[in-house]
């Protein structure tokens, strides 16, 4: 600004005034400090006046946030909105769960422990019922005061009798074990006749849920064990229609996929690696699928896709089992998910988690934590009856809009969103269990009680 009077004959005696303030060293004038900077402080000062003014206009509203969630009727848009805000801001978990707390029973060894020793009982399809025990252990949502729970978990394994015919699990003891063991807990404890169950919790991992049988003719005949229709079950099944074996308070959850086993795949082959693999299945496939009792297998879906695809060289189909599988699946474009006797499948998990798009084949099928995965936007669906059309449909599909499916698919969030882990992760399976019991606190008998205080 000096410099300016310098250049200005009108203020040239104002300009002298300013120069006899100034010291003299050597015959020449020397600017005091804050005169030789003023520039630039006259620009600090400035720039933060308007970067203050920028903030506090521009702070993000809070209020009108929550008031937007809440205001939402669907409750799968505020389930989602509240696991994203979760992924988002994790030491406030406590806070979004609704403050949750969950008190486990500590039952008999014969009820859970004492099946843990066959290895496979906590790696198999059916695991999540181990797998959701051993991480609510471990969790801060559990307590251990009865009298200060939201929940109650009920820890029984029923999947890890497996048959000495044909190695898979066998259920046939599943209604009584788990009878003896409300038996139990009734006995020990005012909690369960005090709610009548009803803020209980089970697992049911298998074929047709808390029906506890394969056979959907039989599930359905046998129905829920009247001692747990009042209760919340996590099962794998679940469709969008009526159905007896889903007629409860229910959460839809994956099947167990091991996440140590994804992991190593992953390590060998990244997600967005080479994909040599057009169409991949790998399972059961009959050539005449009626078997001895009359049924069909896969109501002749799996039957079809061999016949009409079998020797279509863009369709890598494999009937016979493979442990690394997952090496294939990994090298795999679209990966096949038909129905098998029930219409859930842990190749859906698996696809999901190792990048391949999934072909969901199993008409009314109601998928795991739909309000949070963004299933449309991950996988393909295809009706039963238009399998034989399947080919058309993926060439179609990798024409068009292929990559970006992929795009959402490889999205890290989702592999954590399906797959159970010992110690619970903010964002995974056991995590979104949570989030879909905070949004049922209305069973609960403590709250419901403090309510009306």
């Amino acid at each position: 600004m000096v410099e300016q009077y310098r250049s200005t004959k009108n203020h040239r005696k104002e300009f002298y005034v300013s120069m006899k303030l100034f010291r003299t060293r050597n015959g020449k004038p020397e600017k005091p400090f804050c005169f030789r900077y003023f520039k630039w402080l006259l620009w600090f000062s400035l720039s933060f006046y308007f970067f203050a003014r920028f903030l506090s206009n521009h702070q993000p509203s809070t209020t009108k946030l929550k008031t937007a969630i809440i205001s939402h009727s669907q409750s799968n848009v505020v389930s989602r909105a509240l696991s994203e805000s979760i992924l988002q801001h994790p030491r406030n978990n406590r806070g979004l769960l609704k403050d949750l707390k969950v008190y486990i029973y500590e039952l008999p060894a014969k009820y859970n422990a004492d099946w843990l020793s066959n290895e496979r009982c906590s790696n198999h399809l059916f695991a999540s019922e181990v797998a959701i025990h051993k991480a609510l252990m471990k969790s801060d949502v559990r307590t251990f005061d009865p009298s200060e729970a939201d929940f109650f978990f009920v820890p029984v394994y029923v999947s890890c009798n497996f048959s000495t015919v044909n190695g898979f699990p066998a259920i046939g003891h599943a209604r009584a074990l788990l009878s003896s063991a409300v038996d139990f807990i009734s006995s020990e404890l005012p909690f369960w006749k005090r709610s009548n169950g009803s803020d209980h919790v089970f697992v049911a991992s298998h074929d047709y849920g808390a029906c506890f049988h394969a056979m959907e003719d039989r599930a359905v005949a046998d129905g829920i064990p009247e001692f747990m229709k009042n209760s919340i079950i996590l099962q794998t099944f679940g469709v969008k229609y009526l159905h007896p074996c889903q007629d409860v308070e229910n959460i839809v959850i994956p099947p167990y996929i091991s996440p140590e086993n994804v992991q190593s795949t992953l390590s060998n082959s990244p997600i967005d690696g080479r994909r040599d693999i057009f169409v991949f299945f790998r399972g059961k496939m009959e050539v005449h699928p009626k078997n001895v009792s009359g049924r069909f297998y896969s109501k002749r879906v799996r039957t079809e896709i061999l016949r009409k695809y079998g020797n279509d060289r863009r369709f890598y189909l494999k009937r016979h089992r493979f442990s690394g599988y997952q090496s294939e699946i990994v090298r795999s474009v679209f990966c096949l998910c038909p129905l098998g006797w029930a219409p859930w499948s842990p190749r859906l998990v698996e696809s999901v988690a190792l990048g391949c798009v999934p072909v969901i084949i199993a008409d009314g099928i109601r998928l795991p934590f739909e309000s949070t995965v963004p299933w449309p936007e991950i996988s393909l669906t295809v009706k039963e009856k238009d399998v034989a059309k399947l080919g058309g449909i993926l060439d179609y599909v990798a024409a068009t809009n292929l990559s970006s499916i992929q795009r959402n698919l490889w999205d890290h969030k989702l592999r954590r969103a399906l797959l159970f882990h010992d110690d619970m992760e903010i964002g995974d399976a056991t995590w979104e269990v949570l989030v879909a019991l905070s949004m049922k606190l209305g069973r609960s008998y403590r709250r419901s009680r403090l309510s009306s205080e």
